[in-house]
């Protein structure tokens, strides 16, 4: 009987592996960590708001209604986090891209009324911020197709046969991915780019 439990062990073992549990293990895993990354990125970018928002404001006091929109998609933003226990869910995953996507439109009007203030785009403070958000914007399209990348391997993974015999016997379900209508989104980063538009007139401050 001593022999006997480390054989069963052992065959129980082989079995497993053989029917793929290690490997959808791991690509679950995987899916995890970079989701992680978005939310990363994400966060990066929702935390420049409120400087980006006070440095507008100190040339700009008359765009409070873009300052209102930003701040309050910012909240939404904040409200909507999905830990990675949460990502079998359609519906918070739409909801999280909409938050994001409501403060990315924000963010591009900020920047459009910020062409209007030539003294704003001279600010080092604001041209730091700048290139941040740009940089945070390519780290955010990137961290976005691993994530992508990463689901598509994990639901093809527990789709085929005999994984999804697996799958179904340990409760790993297909995740749900970044819809369709983001997929441009996903496969090009938003450009921030002061240096083209030709100077407004300066606004009394």
């Amino acid at each position: 009987m001593k022999l006997l439990r480390p054989l069963v062990l052992l065959l129980l073992a082989f079995s497993l592996t053989g029917c793929g549990y290690n490997a959808i293990q791991k690509q679950d895993e995987a899916v995890k960590a970079a989701w992680s990354e978005v939310l990363n990125q994400y966060q990066r970018r929702a935390d420049l708001v409120p400087n980006l928002v006070n440095t507008v404001k100190g040339y700009a006091q008359h765009e409070e209604k873009v300052f209102v929109e930003v701040t309050q998609a910012r909240a939404k933003v904040g409200s909507l986090q999905i830990n990675a226990d949460s990502l079998d869910d359609p519906q918070k995953i739409r909801q999280f891209q909409a938050a994001q996507g409501e403060l990315g439109s924000a963010l591009s009007r900020l920047m459009v009324v910020s062409e209007n203030y030539p003294e704003l785009k001279a600010n080092g403070l604001f041209q730091n911020l700048q290139a941040q958000l740009e940089g945070t914007e390519n780290r955010v399209t990137v961290a976005r197709n691993r994530y992508v990348q990463a689901v598509q391997q994990y639901n093809g993974m527990i789709r085929t046969f005999p994984n999804n015999l697996t799958a179904k016997m340990f409760g790993y379900k297909v995740k749900p991915n970044f819809s369709v209508d983001n997929e441009k989104a996903i496969s090009t980063a938003p450009t921030v780019d002061f240096g083209t538009t030709a100077p407004a007139p300066a606004a009394t401050r």
